[in-house]
């Protein structure tokens, strides 16, 4: 199965793929998608739609997930944020795609086994778990790699019957 991590944002939306064959995990690739600041918000979300087909279209992902978002304060920030994971959303279902979502400390204990872990630890734990030779850059892209690794451990919620396209 094909796991499509997500860390949606409007300037910059990592990305990661993973791969499973039982239970050995794959890294497939990790990035990100960069909108320019100066472009209009809504030309920025279809330049991020449009990126987002084009990775599915390539990638075949079972699966997206995306993390929940958590603000306190920045409310502006905020509604940035929650317009990309809109995006993502869209674009997944238009793409058939399975989509869960997970809280920031369920990404955590998922990869660490300790909800209040640190960026470093996770990106530690990323690099381990995937057999990278170095903690993936940028942040944004080793954040959606343990998304997508926290995806991958969550068999009930999986698809009973995988569809390929």
């Amino acid at each position: 199965m094909i796991f499509f991590g997500v860390d949606p944002g409007t300037a910059t939306t990592g990305y990661g793929v993973i791969e499973t064959a039982g239970t050995t995990r794959y890294h497939v690739a990790h990035g990100v998608i960069r909108t320019p600041a100066g472009m209009a918000p809504a030309s920025r979300l279809k330049m991020l739609y449009d990126a987002l087909g084009g990775l599915f279209r390539r990638y075949r992902p079972d699966v997206v997930s995306v993390e929940e978002l958590f603000f306190s304060s920045n409310v502006k920030t905020a509604m940035a944020v929650s317009e990309a994971r809109g995006i993502v959303l869209l674009a997944s279902v238009d793409f058939g795609a399975e989509i869960l979502s997970f809280t920031p400390n369920r990404v955590k204990q998922s990869v660490t086994q300790n909800g209040r872990a640190v960026k470093r630890d996770v990106q530690e734990m990323v690099k381990l778990l995937l057999s990278l030779p170095d903690i993936p850059r940028p942040d944004d892209a080793a954040d959606a790699l343990a998304i997508a690794l926290c995806a991958t451990q969550e068999p009930r919620w999986l698809p009973t019957r995988v569809r390929r396209r």
